[in-house]
C-alpha cells in the first residue's frame, strides 16, 4: 500500500510538472503562469499583472545637488515676484469696516468721510463675529426639498424645532431661516440717498436650482418666538435674495454676506451718512455687528495670506539655498530628504 500511495503522488507531481512546462512551451513566464493560476486572469493581460506587481515604468530622477538647487531657485524666482504682485493688488482694495452695535448712533456714523476714491461698484457686507452657523445642530435645521418643491414635501423632522407654527407647517423651516438677518441700511451723501442695487447678490446656481419659483413662502415666523426677518408672501423664494444669501452657513464664526452693491463712485473725502435698524439681537450671546464698504480687485476682496504665503515660501527656498551652497554635503542630503 505504501508503495502504491508512494506512486500515485510521484505521477501527481510529474502531471504538475508537465502541466507548468505546457504553459512554459507557449510563452508565458512562470511567475505570471503561476499567478493567473490562482487570480483566473489570462496570459494576455499583462498590463494588468504589470500594475499589480509595480512593474509599470516610472519616471525616477535623480535629485543631485545641482539639479535641486536649480529647481528652487526657480520657484524663488517665480514665487516672490507673484506674491508681491498679490499684496499690490490687494493693498488696492479699499475697504470701510465699522462696528454699529454697541451705540445707539456711533460717532464714525455720523460723519464718516471715505478715506480714498472708491470706484464702483462698492460692495456692502454685513459681518457677523462669535457667531458659529457651522453648529451641527442648526446646519441641519432645514429641508432642502422643501425650498426646492414648497408644501409638496411632507417631511419636515430635519427642520426640528422649527418645522410647524400653529399646528401648519412653515415653509421656509428650520432654525436658518428663522434666524434671518434683518437689519437694514440707507446711505446717505450729501442729502441723497444713494441707491443700492440689492439684486444677483446670491449665486446663480442656488437662485435657479435649490430655491423653487413657484414655492411662497407660509405661516413664516408665525409663532411665539420671532427669530428674524419676515419674507414677503406674494415673491417667490427663488427670489428672496437676502434668505438665499442667509442660507448659505459659514464655517467660521465670523462671517461676513453681502447686502447689495453700490453703483457709483464715492470720491475721496465724501460724507456718507449711514442710516440703520439695529434689529438683529447678537446681545445674547456676544455676538459683534460690522458694516463693511469694499472695492474689489481682479483676485476678489481685500485679503493679504495669499501673497504672504507666496513671498514666504520663495524667501524660504532662496534661504535654503544660500545655506546649502554654503556647506555643500550635508545639505544636499537635506535638499534630498525635502524633495
Amino acid at each position: 500500500m505504501e508503495v502504491e500511495g508512494g506512486n500515485t503522488s510521484a505521477n501527481d507531481a510529474v502531471a504538475r510538472k508537465i502541466s507548468i512546462q505546457s504553459r512554459r512551451a507557449k510563452g508565458c513566464p512562470s511567475s505570471f503562469c503561476y499567478f493567473n493560476s490562482f487570480s483566473g486572469f489570462s496570459g494576455n493581460n499583462h498590463v494588468f499583472y504589470q500594475f499589480t506587481q509595480q512593474n509599470l515604468p516610472a519616471c525616477k530622477p535623480v535629485l543631485t545637488p545641482s539639479w535641486i538647487v536649480t529647481t528652487f531657485l526657480l520657484m524663488g524666482v517665480i514665487f516672490i515676484p507673484i506674491g508681491l504682485v498679490t499684496l499690490r493688488t490687494s493693498h488696492s482694495v479699499i475697504e470701510i469696516v465699522e462696528r454699529y452695535d454697541t451705540e445707539c448712533i456711533p460717532e464714525k456714523f455720523r460723519g464718516n468721510k471715505v478715506p480714498k476714491h472708491m470706484k464702483a461698484p462698492i460692495y456692502i457686507y454685513y459681518q457677523l463675529d462669535n457667531y458659529y452657523q457651522n453648529h451641527r445642530r442648526y446646519v441641519k435645521s432645514r429641508n432642502d426639498q422643501q425650498l426646492l418643491h414648497g408644501l409638496k414635501s411632507n417631511d419636515t423632522s430635519s427642520c426640528q424645532p422649527e418645522d410647524s407654527s400653529n399646528g401648519l407647517p412653515s415653509v421656509p423651516c428650520g432654525l436658518i431661516a428663522w434666524s434671518l438677518f434683518n437689519d437694514t441700511f440707507k446711505f446717505i451723501r450729501e442729502s441723497s440717498e444713494l441707491v443700492v442695487n440689492r439684486k444677483n447678490i446670491a449665486w446663480k446656481s442656488d437662485r435657479n436650482h435649490k430655491f423653487g419659483k413657484q414655492v411662497y413662502p407660509f405661516n413664516f415666523q408665525n409663532g411665539t418666538f420671532i427669530g428674524g426677518g419676515s419674507l414677503d408672501p406674494s415673491v417667490p423664494l427663488s427670489d428672496q435674495e437676502d434668505l438665499i444669501v442667509w442660507m448659505r452657513t459659514a464655517a467660521l464664526p465670523s462671517f461676513r454676506k453681502m447686502y447689495g452693491r453700490i453703483e457709483e463712485d464715492l470720491d475721496a473725502d465724501d460724507v456718507i451718512a449711514v442710516h440703520l435698524m439695529n434689529n438683529y439681537n447678537t446681545y445674547s450671546f456676544g455676538g459683534k455687528k460690522k458694516l463693511v464698504l469694499s472695492t474689489s480687485s481682479w483676485l476678489g476682496g481685500k485679503n493679504d495670506f495669499l501673497g504672504v504665503a507666496y513671498v514666504f515660501v520663495g524667501l524660504m527656498v532662496k534661504q535654503l539655498i544660500c545655506r546649502g551652497t554654503d556647506e555643500p554635503f550635508p545639505y544636499a542630503v537635506a535638499f534630498e530628504i525635502i524633495a
